[in-house]
Parts: structure tokens; sequence; C-alpha cells
């Protein structure tokens, strides 16, 4: 009788470890940063149906990298999670730690289970606060732990390389335009720290706005006035951006 094939349980983890990075870091890169008025989502993605970022609940978005199927089955989960917590108790109980705190549990439960593989997903949920001390962003790795985010944090792809870059410029109280386009410098940056570029039909851009007097604050930015942030730097008013349909249209 042959002797069975033994793997000790801690190679085993670090085999699923490795397998969810290799998967994770075969997808685009994405980014989220904190500017003066809010937090903006930045990812490029050729699809136009197919999204990175969403709205989970009033205040809060959420960005994902890896394999679409997984993360959307995440976001749907929290949509619930949202939906019924703000019914069940008040619109106020719905907070990015609580549902950071769901998704860690989920997240943890499948990378630790032998019966199935892990998520090759890496998520951030972000909430926009009445001052910029209240925003709030976490990352979620593929085991389920949670980390605090300031200022901004990037995952997918060359993840590392470009925090590394947003660490050494991102400052506080930027407007939207100079986040965006430190964002799309980050991104368009190769392993090998040659540039090339990302035209603005690739790019899919969110913001989570504070100055938007409905309760709802996510948005999305596409058309002329992203053209407009990316090639001038200049802000563009609620008026504006209700000119585009698309980029005015919330999930």
């Amino acid at each position: 009788m042959s002797t069975p094939f033994y793997v000790s349980p801690q190679q085993a983890m670090a085999d699923r470890a490795e397998y969810a990075r290799k998967g994770i870091a075969r997808g685009r890169s994405l980014v989220v940063l904190q500017y003066a008025d809010g937090i903006v989502f930045v990812g490029e993605n050729p699809s136009r149906a197919l999204h990175k970022f969403s709205e989970i609940y009033d205040r809060i978005g959420f960005a994902a990298a890896g394999k679409y199927n997984e993360y959307e089955n995440l976001r749907i989960g929290g949509v619930r999670y949202a939906d019924l917590r703000g019914y069940t108790y008040d619109r106020d109980d719905v907070t990015a730690r609580g549902l950071a705190n769901v998704y860690a549990q989920t997240l943890g439960t499948i990378f630790s289970s032998a019966g199935e593989k892990p998520y090759e997903v890496e998520l951030v949920v972000a909430e926009v606060g009445e001052t910029p001390d209240g925003d709030q962003i976490y990352r979620l790795p593929h085991d389920g732990s949670i980390v605090d985010e300031h200022g901004s944090v990037a995952v997918g792809g060359n993840a590392e390389q470009i925090s590394s870059y947003l660490d050494q410029r991102h400052q506080d109280g930027m407007s939207l335009a100079e986040a965006l386009r430190l964002a799309v410098t980050a991104l368009s940056r190769d392993t090998n720290g040659s540039e090339r570029e990302i035209p603005a039909e690739r790019l899919e851009v969110a913001v989570l706005d504070r100055t938007r007097p409905q309760a709802r604050k996510f948005k999305r930015i596409v058309g002329r006035q992203l053209g407009r942030l990316l090639e001038t730097g200049g802000a563009t008013t609620e008026a504006e951006s209700s000119d585009e349909a698309e980029g005015s249209g919330e999930e």
C-alpha cells in the first residue's frame, strides 16, 4: 500500500495564496484616491458594460480587480446586505466598515476552505464622509484580511509599483482634475518604468462626491466631462455633468 501524499497546512495555504495572487495580477490595475471633495475611482477598462466600480449604498462605493464573475457575486451580496440593514435599522447604520467586515468573513471562509478554490479578487470598499477626515477606504485581499488605507490605494496588475508611485506624489486637498491626472499617470507606467498612453475611452472613472446635494454620492464620469478633466484640468459643475446622460447615471 502506497503512503498517502502529505502537504502541510502551511504549504497548502501558501499555495492557495500564490494561486490567488497570480490570478489577480493578470488583471488590469485600478486606483482609488482621496481628493478635496470626495473619493475618485480610476481604472483601465475597455468594456462599457462590465464595470469595475459600482455604487453599494448612499455614500459607499465598491471597486474590484480580478475575476469578474467572482467579484460581481460579492458586489451583489454587498448591495443586498446594505439594503436589508438600511431598511431594518437606519440608513446611517450602513457603513463601509460594516460592509468590509462582511466581505472579510466571506473571503476568509472561502480562502480557508479545502473544498473550493480561493477567489481571485481584491476589493476596495470606500465611504465618503462629510469632511475629508471622515473618508474611509478599506482594501480586502483574497484571504479576507482588512487593510485600512489612507490617501490612495492600488489593486490588481502591478499594484505594488503603482502604490509606491502614488504614495510619493499624492497630497491632501488635491482637486478632482489633479487626482485624476495623477491616477492616469500612475496607471500608464509599465513595470520597467516607461509610460504609455491610455486614451480616455479606455478609462473607467467614478467618484463619491460629498458636495452632491442628494443622498446618493456615487457618479460616473464619462464623455466630454472626462475629456475636459484630463485635457485642461478644469473643474466641471453639476449642471455641465448633467449633459452627459451616462456620466450622471448611478447604479
